[in-house]
């Protein structure tokens, strides 16, 4: 099959402090820029110690981006000001557009035996969107379509479409795929992708061969494993192949913006002059521009 997406770069996450002391892993962030335009940061907060998430996040402002919060153990609970409140759990997805300015807090809560896992993304909003108004989506599990194949292949569509199926996502302006796909051991799987779009895919329990090579041993290409990611080349397909176990990984795309990035902690522009424009509201408590 022509023009099967390459290896890029493969990326291993780091571990890092964030919020009131939350210990998490960062796959990339503000030293990756910008190679995964549209993207701009992602975290892995997965742990079976509460006293590496239990400070959580408390009340912190954004403005320009937008976050994605995917959960798949535990639960997150969230307030904002726009007085928006409740508690994504396991299979849930929160999707907010920050916009011109929101400012909330997300304290995570583990599962009964203590486990807490989940996954933030950070998207770039172009200098068009991000002063729009701030919106949330929150999303349930049962709301995120899964589909099955007769290999055995299953993907949660949050945002896309495969077939005649869509995700519950819908008109985000950097047109973003975000996909959770489970490959059985011994599988070929082709993915059609939008071919000038960043494609990349972490991978989030087993191992697989991503680099579109008929596979014939461990040795015979990189083998991808839990923690790894992969930025993918240009192309118009995604090939993955799994050998004696199973891969599981986040499926994300989304399209370039190529506009300046002024980014310093929660907030991202296109100037050093918005940037600091954006402090000083937040700081004189002009930053809320949405008024409920």
């Amino acid at each position: 099959m022509p023009n099967i997406r390459k290896i890029l770069k493969i990326l291993t996450r780091k571990p890092t402090i964030e919020g009131a002391g939350v210990h998490l892993n960062r796959v990339f962030g503000f030293y990756e820029l910008p190679l995964l335009d549209p993207f701009l940061l992602l975290d892995d907060f997965r742990s079976d110690n509460p006293e590496d998430y239990i400070r959580g996040f408390p009340c912190h402002p954004h403005r320009g981006i937008e976050t994605i919060t995917y959960v798949i153990d535990g639960s997150v609970a969230h307030g904002d000001s726009l007085k928006n409140k409740g508690v994504i759990g396991s299979g849930d997805v929160q999707w907010m557009t920050a916009g011109s300015g929101i400012i909330h807090q997300e304290m995570p809560e583990g599962n009964k035996e203590g486990k807490m896992g989940g996954f933030q993304l950070w998207t770039n909003l172009p200098a068009s969107h991000k002063m729009i108004d701030p919106m949330y989506r929150d999303v349930k599990n049962y709301q995120i379509p899964e589909i099955s194949f007769d290999n055995g292949v299953k993907i949660k569509i949050i945002c896309g479409q495969i077939g005649q199926t869509k995700g519950p996502v819908n008109d985000i302006v950097t047109d973003p795929e975000y996909l959770d796909i489970t490959i059985p051991a011994g599988v070929e799987f082709i993915h059609h992708t939008k071919s000038e779009h960043t494609v990349f895919a972490y991978i989030i329990g087993g191992s697989g061969l991503f680099d579109g090579s008929i596979p014939i041993s461990k040795n015979s290409s990189p083998l991808i494993i839990n923690g790894n990611l992969v930025l993918f080349e240009k192309g118009e397909h995604l090939k993955v192949n799994t050998l004696d176990e199973y891969v599981r990984f986040l499926l994300i795309s989304g399209k370039p913006i190529g506009e300046p990035i002024a980014w310093y902690g929660p907030i991202v522009m296109n100037s050093q002059e918005e940037l600091q424009i954006a402090f000083e509201e937040y700081n004189n408590g002009a930053f809320i521009k949405y008024k409920i």
